[in-house]
């Protein structure tokens, strides 16, 4: 008969967060599965996730994620900049023709 598994400390204070609950939740679930690993108890399932997590596969694909969030932030800054730049086109041509004599009160763009 399998030994009665030791029961995992809570924290008492609740979480402030819907992302501090699930952190909590996910370390409970790591601890309980590290415990059931030591003690050899562990399903199958939960062997082969960890086994997963170990290849150089995982590794690659967790390097292919944080490439790909780096270059999506890159692009959202170049949009921002971008932006910044045509507004700053946008007023050097305001102030082309307000020194022109053109107006300020007329829009080019």
């Amino acid at each position: 008969m399998p030994r009665k598994a030791k029961p995992i400390e809570v924290p008492k204070r609740p979480p402030r967060s819907p992302e501090e609950a699930e952190d909590r939740l996910i370390s409970l679930a790591t601890t309980r599965a590290e415990m059931m690993l030591a003690e050899g108890t562990a399903p199958p399932s939960v062997v082969i996730h960890y086994l997963k997590l170990g290849t150089s596969r995982e590794k690659l694909e967790q390097e292919r994620l944080r490439a790909e969030n780096k270059m999506l932030k890159a692009k959202a800054e170049a949009l921002e900049a971008s932006a910044r730049g045509e507004e700053a086109y946008a007023e050097v041509l305001r102030a082309f023709r307000a020194y022109s004599g053109g107006g300020v009160g007329e829009d080019i763009l």
